[in-house]
């Protein structure tokens, strides 16, 4: 494994700023499951966990030229066609919720898929969806939506 320069261990210095902006994106998107989920993935690779963290949501994520609700929406339309990223889809759709998506929204996107990765794999994502939000009715917890998509600090509209 390659060393990075600086690095306290050698390896993952979780003190470092791409690692504390990476991990503060993903609580904002993924709620307080984050910590849980990225202990998962150091359990089997630190250095997956690292990438994970700093390269989507510490440099794509906190990018500013579109809305973080425009990038979820993006996010569950490439997880839907790929077919196969279920667990990663459902994280994505209740970021996407979270991010000031609808349950409409997330479903008109799904359905849009069918044109480009076939009923399969957009079936297999709308029961996805629908687990997340019968998930997020069972909790009594309600993502709240914006009404309209806030832009970051210097984005163009």
């Amino acid at each position: 494994m390659a060393r990075r320069k600086g690095d306290a261990d050698g390896l993952h210095d979780e003190n470092a700023a791409a690692y504390q902006r990476g991990m503060a994106e993903l609580h904002k998107q993924i709620g307080p499951m984050a910590d849980a989920y990225i202990a998962r993935i150091k359990k089997v690779s630190p250095e997956f966990a690292w990438v994970n963290v700093t390269f989507p949501f510490g440099e794509l994520y906190t990018r500013d030229t579109v809305d973080l609700k425009t990038r979820e929406l993006c996010t569950v339309a490439a997880l839907t066609v790929q077919g196969f990223s279920l667990p990663e889809l459902k994280i994505h759709i209740g970021a996407a919720l979270r991010s000031g998506a609808t349950r409409a929204e997330v479903v008109e996107i799904i359905t849009q898929m069918i044109a480009y990765c076939g009923f399969p794999a957009a079936t297999n994502a709308l029961l996805t969806a629908e687990a997340v939000f019968a998930g997020l009715d069972a909790s009594g917890v309600k993502p709240k939506p914006t009404s309209k998509p806030k832009l970051r600090k210097g984005a163009k509209k």
